[in-house]
């Protein structure tokens, strides 16, 4: 019989709809093979880009987290249309051309919009970190670390409020609420941690702390071993 222990609560969970566009606060969310329903399903591609990373993120134009994107029908995403409201006020469908043409703008050169089922992911379908991992990298910057910095799906808190405790966890399970997840890795971090989520003013100051302090990785990688709900408040177990 296998053996669990209680490490923490859910503390947050987010869905990122448009690769690099601000998230979405979610009470509870489903979890699909492919990450959360509705995550990272769409993202706007740099024609002049060849690379096995041709999508237009915040570290081109960090003014891209200052879109927010949401569905029509939150409780049906995969029927639902994808609209966005822009830093200027206005509110398009995903797909609109005078969308793509201030995007295109802002970047510079054309740009191509591609949606896929399965999500846009930069390696793996879930992200997950935790308050207290947090709370120590901000102990260690001259201003307040807001955590959508890391763009973490689920944001635990743990019951010993150690720091960093969720990287300990790789190459073992996680269950929480319906659904158990497999921790497979800590992330690499690149400068998309620089952009504030609000005014997105880049600073170099947390890429640089992550890496000359913690190798350059914060939060964990994962990939779904079953299918389920999620909720904000639900009890996290580690599998012994």
């Amino acid at each position: 019989m296998r053996e669990f222990l209680e490490v923490g609560r859910v503390r947050e969970i987010w869905r990122y709809p448009v690769k690099s566009m601000a998230g979405e606060s979610l009470e509870e969310a489903h979890v699909h093979w492919h990450g959360l329903d509705g995550d990272r399903r769409a993202a706007f591609v740099r024609g002049d880009d060849h690379s096995h990373f041709p999508w237009l993120t915040a570290r081109q134009v960090p003014e891209l987290v200052r879109y927010r994107p949401f569905y029509s029908d939150p409780d049906d995403v995969r029927n639902s249309r994808l609209l966005v409201q822009t830093p200027g006020g206005a509110q398009w469908p995903l797909d609109a051309a005078e969308l793509q043409a201030e995007l295109a703008e802002l970047y510079g050169r054309p740009l191509s919009l591609i949606r896929i089922k399965r999500g846009v992911f930069d390696s793996l379908p879930l992200s997950l970190m935790s308050t207290a991992s947090v709370a120590a990298l901000d102990e260690r910057l001259d201003f307040p670390l807001d955590g959508r910095r890391f763009r973490q799906n689920i944001i635990i808190e743990t019951f010993d409020g150690r720091p960093f405790a969720e990287e300990s966890w790789v190459g073992s399970a996680l269950t929480i609420g319906e659904v158990q997840l497999w921790l497979n890795q800590q992330i690499e971090r690149c400068q998309m941690i620089n952009v504030d989520p609000d005014t997105a003013v880049r600073s170099s100051a947390t890429l640089k702390l992550v890496a000359q302090t913690r190798d350059n990785c914060a939060g964990v990688g994962c990939t779904p071993q079953s299918t389920g709900q999620i909720r904000v408040g639900d009890v996290v177990r580690l599998r012994l």
